[in-house]
């Protein structure tokens, strides 16, 4: 049997009446730069994730750099962050001449660890940039707490976290603004990249919309420096054509993941995701820890098993970051994750018998082991 990792033809085809005749839509209108349908999706967005304003933009790492920009983020600027994720989290930080400041991850988790937040503040910290890691996240009741205590902004890299929910509240609602991606590969992914900014501050929202249009609010007539950070309206109508089946293309997932933790849980060499009673996982990745890690990639190449390394070296070791100063065994649990973790595929698509010829293969590796 050959499983992949992800199938987006799976996805596609039952949708490809509504996504082709969206596109066909704006096709006719001509309308590629800013139509109707980005400020519909917007609208939507905004609802669904239980904000008052949403913003497209051109790609999730291009909604952290604008809430940056928009927050006055600039050189010499701290902002907290975890060095176990996408590169573009610290990137954005770095590209504005602002410091990345990294604080080790829950080893359970895998988000930021909370607990160690508050001792790496300094009067240079500006901003706490969360990261909503496969698909749940941070403990914000203690980010939110600590940024108040010393007036900092909350930006919510939620770019794999769409739907997410921590208690009560979904994430990108709860810091100063949140930042979403809709790479293809996500849960709510469009045909291209794309991106969306979640906020309940109104002028933060408008001057967002003036950042991504080069910091225009007028035509020609330029307030603040900005990019051309635009979401196109090929992106909106797919994804509006997308939003309405992502309840229940996550809820297909979580059912994954508990068929997944079933099969596993005589196996304790295969640790499987662990999710706190107050989260409510999306499971953008299905990610487990095994020892020998390198050589169960093999194993699965082997047996046609599609699966990924998030991620293979932590930020603060990249090279471009060597100028930070930290070195090998300063956050030894963000070290071990990227040595020892490995996703397996998780598509709402999979059957019960991809999913249990995956976990075989997984536990005849641990076996021989």
């Amino acid at each position: 049997m050959k499983v992949p990792l992800l199938d987006l033809q799976a996805q596609y085809e039952p949708l490809a009446y509504e996504l082709e005749s969206a596109v066909k839509k704006v096709l006719q209108s001509q309308q590629f730069i800013n139509g109707p349908e980005v400020k519909e999706l917007e609208e939507a967005a905004a609802d669904y994730c239980g904000c008052q304003y949403a913003v497209g933009v051109s790609s999730g790492t291009d909604a952290l750099l604008a809430s940056l920009m928009a927050l006055g983020i600039g050189n010499g600027d701290e902002v907290i962050t975890t060095p176990y994720t996408f590169f573009a989290t610290a990137g954005s930080i770095w590209r504005l001449g602002a410091v990345p400041v990294f604080v080790d991850i829950n080893p359970q988790t895998y988000n930021m660890d909370v607990s160690m937040l508050e001792s790496v503040v300094t009067e240079k910290t500006k901003a706490v940039m969360p990261v909503h890691l496969f698909g749940q996240c941070t403990q914000m009741d203690e980010v939110l707490e600590i940024a108040r205590k010393h007036r900092l902004y909350v930006v919510e890299d939620a770019c794999q976290a769409i739907g997410a929910q921590y208690k009560d509240r979904l994430a990108g609602s709860m810091g100063t603004c949140g930042c979403f991606s809709f790479f293809p590969s996500k849960n709510l992914g469009g045909l291209g990249d794309g991106g969306m900014i979640t906020t309940q501050d109104k002028e933060l929202a408008e001057k967002l919309r003036a950042l991504r249009n080069h910091g225009g609010t007028r035509q020609y007539i330029h307030d603040w420096v900005g990019g051309n950070f635009r979401l196109d309206t090929i992106q909106a109508a797919g994804l509006l054509v997308k939003l309405p089946y992502l309840d229940e293309w996550s809820a297909k997932r979580r059912e994954n993941a508990e068929l997944y933790n079933g099969l596993f849980a005589d196996y304790h060499d295969v640790q499987t995701p662990k999710v706190p009673d107050y989260n409510t996982s999306i499971f953008n990745q299905y990610v487990v820890r095994v020892p020998r890690r390198d050589e169960l990639r093999e194993h699965l190449r082997s047996h046609d098993v599609g699966h990924s390394v998030y991620y293979p070296l932590s930020l603060h070791l990249q090279p471009c970051f060597q100028g930070l100063g930290y070195a090998k065994g300063d956050f030894p649990e963000s070290e071990k994750a990227s040595e020892e973790t490995i996703a397996l595929p998780i598509y709402p698509e999979l059957t019960a018998d991809m999913i249990e010829y995956v976990a075989e293969t997984v536990k005849s590796f641990v076996q021989s082991s």
